[in-house]
C-alpha cells in the first residue's frame, strides 16, 4: 500500500515536465525518481544496456540480480506500471524466464532485459516478495 510521502514523491515528479530525450525511471513502492539522457549512461555490465537494471545500477538504486543480469533468475522482475511503449519488445528468451517468476503479472518484465529505448516516463514496481528488506535500510530479522 502506497504511503501519502511515496504518492507525493510520485506526484511531484509526474508534474516535473521532461526535457527533450531525457527519460525519468521511477522505482515503486519507493518512488526513487531518476533521470538521465537517453542512451547517455556508461554501461555497467549486468543486463543488456540501456534496462532497467543498467539504469538502476548507474543511478544506485538498488534491484536485485542474482545471475549478475544474464536472463538466467527472475530476482530482477519489476512489473511496468506506465511507459511500457518506452521499452523494447519481450524477447522470447525473456518470455521463457518470466513463466517461472513468482506472481507473473500482465505487465511483468525481467530489468536486465527491459531496455528504455525511447524519452519520457516509465514508472516500474518492484513486487514486495523481491525487495531485499536489510538492504533497504529495514533491520535484521533475526
Amino acid at each position: 500500500m502506497e504511503t501519502t510521502e511515496q504518492a507525493k514523491k510520485t506526484t511531484e515528479s509526474e508534474q516535473k515536465a521532461l526535457a527533450p530525450n531525457m527519460v525519468r525511471l521511477i522505482f515503486m513502492p519507493g518512488g526513487e525518481s531518476v533521470e538521465f539522457e537517453a542512451g547517455k549512461l556508461p554501461y555497467q555490465e549486468h543486463g543488456k544496456k540501456g534496462s532497467i537494471l543498467d539504469v538502476a545500477i548507474n543511478k544506485g538504486v538498488h534491484l536485485e540480480h542474482a545471475c549478475g543480469g544474464n536472463c538466467a533468475c527472475t530476482t530482477c522482475h519489476v512489473v511496468v506500471k506506465k511507459g511500457r511503449e518506452l521499452l523494447s519488445e519481450m524477447s522470447e528468451e525473456e518470455a521463457d524466464r518470466l513463466e517461472t517468476a513468482a506472481d507473473l503479472q500482465l505487465n511483468s518484465r525481467l530489468g536486465c532485459m527491459a531496455v528504455i529505448e525511447k524519452p519520457g516516463e516509465v514508472v516500474v514496481e518492484i513486487p514486495s516478495w523481491n525487495r531485499n528488506y536489510v538492504r533497504e535500510g529495514g533491520g535484521s530479522t533475526l
